[in-house]
């Protein structure tokens, strides 16, 4: 089995080592494990009511996505994501959700618009109310209508990862009152620009708004979130 037939596999989130794989994914992105500590097979295998072969095979997987580092003879240790990772996530991701946009501008269907629409209607509504966690939930949901809308499966794998490889800094910073209604207010334009099938600005507006969104991590939290120096 080559690494693609693996990865295929060990990703499918509806089989055992898919489910074992992204908790553990998320259990990482999350924090609740740091840098450089030490996985234990048999300690999460029993938190997770598994045996140690879907633990090991996640382990590989994760290896892969250079979440971990394995260690012969020693056992599995965090890497996670450094400041560095964040901000090459964030220029390469940039890129790819411009041509999520573009590509989005051609084949959206009329009911992901007007999921569209009432994503930018209830972002502002909270926004305005403060409140954090819908805030996080819609700027997320609003992505992956993108995700669907570009209607390439590659793509949207792609960002799909790049997406929760960030997410712990993303809702601190989107937390913020003004981050949070620049955002909405770069949505509502992403949003017009498909819906006057301009292909050419949704996708300039999209790579701006990604870019906007790492400049504004910088400023408000991207160090305190990794605990860690920007010149890592």
């Amino acid at each position: 089995m080559n690494h693609y037939d693996v990865k295929q596999e060990v990703t499918d989130k509806f089989s055992l080592r898919g489910r074992v794989f992204h908790k553990i994914r998320e259990d990482i992105l999350s924090g609740k494990y740091k840098e450089n500590e030490e996985l234990k097979e048999v300690a999460i295998g029993e938190e997770l009511g598994v045996s140690r072969t879907p633990v090991r095979e996640a382990f590989r997987q994760l290896e892969l996505e250079g979440l971990i580092q394995i260690i012969p003879n020693k056992g599995a240790y965090v890497t996670g994501i450094t400041v560095k990772d964040v901000k090459d996530i964030y220029m390469i991701r940039s890129k790819l959700e411009g041509l999520c946009a573009m590509w989005a501008t051609e084949n959206i269907t009329k009911e992901q618009m007007e999921e569209l629409e009432e994503n930018i209607y209830l972002s502002k509504f909270h926004a305005q109310k403060g409140h954090s966690e819908q805030i996080a939930e819609l700027d997320n949901r609003f992505h992956e209508i993108l995700y669907e809308a570009c209607n390439s499966k590659m793509l949207e794998h792609q960002l799909r990862d790049f997406h929760a490889y960030v997410l712990r800094v993303r809702k601190k910073t989107l937390s913020q009152y003004k981050r949070s209604n620049e955002s909405t207010k770069e949505h509502e334009m992403i949003m017009e620009a498909i819906k006057n099938k301009d292909a050419q600005e949704a996708e300039r507006l999209a790579n701006l708004h990604i870019l906007n969104a790492y400049e504004n991590m910088v400023r408000n939290g991207l160090n305190e979130a990794y605990k860690e120096p920007l010149n890592k």
